[in-house]
């Protein structure tokens, strides 16, 4: 497996997880964004194969940021990151275009077989 991934999480620890783990299955991360306003703009600046969006941020959430990266690219793949009790916010991302969702806390697996699966 291979593609570059672009971690988006206001968590810093989420972030060292999720690429800790992308890189153990052979993914590059290109970069890492705490808030939404910076997701969009890396997003346009790396082109990631993939973007991993947590929802619940500070200054821009994950489904603000999956609207501004899908008008810009239509084509993007964002699988957003969610906790428990956010399923409303999940229908809202898919509606918006996401391509699938993880619940936190996450086990690596399913991490790796969401981002494959989106990859293919």
């Amino acid at each position: 497996m291979s593609g570059k991934v672009l971690v988006v999480d206001d968590a810093a620890f989420m972030r060292v997880m999720i690429k800790d783990t992308l890189k153990k299955n052979g993914y590059e991360v290109v970069a890492e964004a705490a808030n939404g306003q910076e997701a969009v703009k890396l997003y346009q600046e790396h082109q990631p194969d993939l973007v991993t969006m947590d929802i619940t941020m500070p200054e821009m959430d994950g489904i603000e940021a999956l609207k501004e990266i899908r008008k810009a690219d239509g084509n993007a793949k964002v699988i957003m990151c969610s906790a428990m009790g956010q399923q409303g916010m999940v229908v809202q991302a898919i509606q918006a275009g996401a391509k699938d969702f993880i619940v936190k806390p996450f086990q690596a697996d399913r991490v790796i077989e969401a981002i494959s699966k989106v990859l293919k």
